[in-house]
């Protein structure tokens, strides 16, 4: 009788500890997670995610926020308003620095996409840009950087401020550039996909002149990335599993999109991250979506920010990001 009874008092005991096991695994897999993404490339990747979070088909929960230029989001990761952000890749070093080691990198989601657009059709090399004046998206990010380097590699000066120089850059927002394109009344800009899509389609006497990404193989090592996810170490620490499952669904989001274009398309527009649908799906082929994890962010990554560095090192944030930067799962 007494055997019976410890037997009993321990399957009860069973019994109530199993559902918190349970019930803990079942929490951290609905994880809330706060994201923000940018509107353009990096955040197309994003597009069908955003909607199976909608549908209630995502193991997480994401409250999304789509912002229009990386220091929008910057503010919110180092606040901890955010969890997880797409940001341009030299932002991302910048807030791995800026924050002392608190911004880690999760992956790698876009390639080159930067372009040289012309009306008329005098530039076909960058030596072919001395004399000229480029208005250029980017400034503070990837655009100005890549560009830079590639004149100065070309040996040609540049100036952003008016004075003396080979080429003279002007930055402005993707919007009056395109503006000025279509309306003719700008001759040279130096753009990422998708504006690019949308300048080419508006004003037919628009011709690609130059794909920045080849010009950069011409004069520099690594692979030209220009977006990423980072996330608070912080999250990352507390959160592993929901970290993994995230990165299962947005790499899944990724392949979707660049599966069936015109669909995410719809959602891009939908969700604010591209102005128009038909633009968004013409122009997601080009968008270079990748979904790099892993060992591998390192080997793709670590290349191009020591050509930027050696270039101007305030471009990734004063250094080298730290082994601790690159987040390989647990």
């Amino acid at each position: 009788m007494k055997k019976t009874t410890k037997i009993l008092s321990v399957l009860l005991a069973l019994m109530m500890v199993l559902p918190l096991f349970g019930c803990s695994k079942k929490t951290e897999a609905g994880t809330d997670i706060n994201m923000a993404v940018l509107s353009g490339p990096t955040g197309i990747g994003a597009s069908v995610l955003m909607e199976q979070n909608e549908n209630g088909e995502t193991a997480n929960h994401y409250t999304f926020t789509v912002a229009a230029a990386n220091d929008e989001v910057t503010a919110g990761l180092l606040n901890g308003s955010l969890d997880i952000a797409a940001v341009a890749t030299n932002v991302a070093s910048n807030l791995y620095n800026k924050s002392e080691g608190d911004i880690c990198i999760l992956a790698l989601n876009t390639l080159g996409v930067l372009y040289l657009l012309e009306n008329g059709d005098t530039v076909h090399s960058v030596a072919d840009l001395a004399g000229k004046t480029v208005l250029s998206a980017g400034q503070g990010a990837n655009p100005e950087f890549v560009f830079e380097y590639i004149l100065t590699q070309n040996g040609l000066t540049y100036s952003t401020d008016g004075s003396e120089a080979d080429v003279q850059i002007e930055f402005k927002a993707p919007d009056e550039i395109t503006a000025a394109m279509v309306s003719g009344t700008a001759d040279l800009c130096l753009l990422p996909v998708p504006a690019v899509t949308a300048v080419l389609v508006q004003n037919k006497d628009v011709r690609q002149a130059l794909d920045l990404t080849e010009e950069w193989n011409k004069v520099a090592g690594g692979q030209l990335t220009m977006g990423s996810i980072v996330a608070r170490r912080e999250f990352v620490e507390a959160h592993p599993e929901a970290v993994a499952l995230f990165l299962e669904e947005y790499a899944a989001s990724i392949e979707a999109v660049k599966t069936d274009p015109a669909h995410a398309g719809e959602l891009c527009e939908s969700f604010g991250i591209v102005p128009k649908a038909a633009i968004a799906t013409k122009a997601i082929p080009s968008c270079n979506l990748v979904c790099i994890t892993g060992e591998e962010i390192r080997t793709t990554i670590e290349p191009y920010y020591e050509v930027l560095f050696a270039a101007n090192p305030a471009s990734i944030g004063g250094a080298l990001p730290g082994d601790d930067f690159y987040y390989v799962g647990k």
